[in-house]
């Protein structure tokens, strides 16, 4: 067997999954919401199902879902992007991110990645030959300095790999760091595939800003976003792709050897979803906000240090004050003694990993925030 997948241990999100179920234990580890997702947008799904076209559908995405898409991007963020030549639909960003990194790098190219990173990233580089070039990103800002960049960037890049929002940090890179960052892809020839999944998630005076509309950077990144985030809907797996067409042209040609294509209803219910008015996608980030809101003022006042959340479904916990040094022990403990489940940060580093934060979701309902908090109680008089 290829020793790349059969090495690789079970994920963190699994593992601790499988505890919160065996020991009923309040899930604020993986990130699905607890809400069904808007109603309008299921149901333009079933009715299409029921109604409409259930054979293949084109393997670059349904008409009306990749108008949306550039229609969308250009009512958001700007960006003047042709349907036809500079958009695709995956299953999945998941399945965008692998499709794009297999198109960009060839065996010994050099990758740039920030970690902590999302757990596909590796050993999608390296099944792609990549020799990876890590940046750590430490809290409490999680940002990189020219000094980082200087470290990792050589004649040799070929591609940087970028998530903002980033998670698990819940943190949106501003944009004199987009604009540093861009300034070395230039520098060095290099792509960016720019995970922008949690787009749609930023909170009070965050901004996100697309790598894309970075001055030289139109024609060198792969755009990745999810309709899974944007509507609550992480089961439904639509990856939505922007490139330039140079870009695109092959990185459709890896997607159409991994997926080829996607559930025609889930596109057409995605594309109503897109031309959405304006007023959802705030009221949409408003109840994520609120839900940050009511978990972060409940953790502060049991006295857990908290990291501020700036975008994404996490927020982070320092517990370094609370004489903890392992992050997984302290999570494993949280899960079995006190029923209520997290992630240890930890998980996301591929080497010298910090051991201090613990991730938490916070895109449930009240009552259920409640209830963990409940269990963080006992837990925090216990330390």
């Amino acid at each position: 067997m290829n020793p790349l997948f059969a090495d690789l241990p079970t994920t963190i999100f699994e593992t601790m999954s499988s505890l919160a179920r065996d020991y009923q234990a309040i899930n604020l580890g993986q990130g699905f919401p607890d809400d069904p997702g808007p109603e309008d947008v299921r149901r333009k799904a079933a009715d299409v199902t029921l109604n409409g076209y259930n054979q293949y559908p084109s393997m670059m995405g349904i008409p009306e879902l990749r108008k949306a898409i550039a229609a969308h991007y250009g009512r958001f963020h700007g960006l003047s992007i042709d349907a036809q030549s500079e958009t695709m639909v995956t299953s999945g960003a998941t399945e965008a991110l692998t499709a794009a990194i297999l198109a960009t790098i060839r065996p010994g190219d050099e990758v740039v990645l920030f970690q902590p990173l999302y757990d596909s990233y590796l050993p999608i580089v390296r099944l792609a030959g990549g020799i990876p070039k890590l940046v750590t990103l430490r809290p409490p800002n999680w940002h990189f300095t020219q000094t980082d960049l200087d470290g990792v960037f050589s004649t040799k890049t070929k591609a940087v790999l970028v998530n903002t929002p980033l998670n698990p940090t819940g943190t949106v890179l501003p944009r004199n760091l987009l604009e540093m960052l861009a300034a070395y892809c230039v520098k060095y020839d290099a792509i960016c595939i720019s995970d922008e999944v949690w787009e749609h998630i930023v909170f009070e005076c965050h901004e996100h800003v697309p790598l894309m509309t970075i001055p030289g950077m139109r024609e060198r990144t792969i755009k990745v976003g999810s309709a899974g985030k944007i509507f609550s809907l992480t089961g439904w797996k639509i990856g939505l792709v922007v490139a330039a067409p140079h870009l695109m042209r092959v990185v459709s040609k890896a997607h159409q050897f991994l997926t080829f294509t996607t559930p025609p209803n889930l596109q057409a219910a995605v594309a109503y979803g897109l031309m959405k008015e304006t007023s959802y996608f705030h009221e949409m980030r408003a109840g994520f906000e609120r839900s940050r809101d009511r978990l972060t003022q409940g953790l502060r006042t049991l006295g857990f240090d908290v990291i501020p959340s700036q975008g994404t479904y996490f927020l982070n916990i320092d517990i370094s004050g609370l004489g903890e040094t392992d992050d997984l022990d302290f999570c494993k403990r949280l899960v079995i003694d006190y029923k209520v489940a997290a992630i240890p940060v930890s998980a996301f580093y591929a080497e010298n990993p910090i051991r201090n934060v613990v991730r938490l979701c916070f895109a449930k309902k009240d009552e259920t925030l409640d209830a963990g908090l409940e269990c963080l109680a006992r837990a925090i008089k216990k330390t």
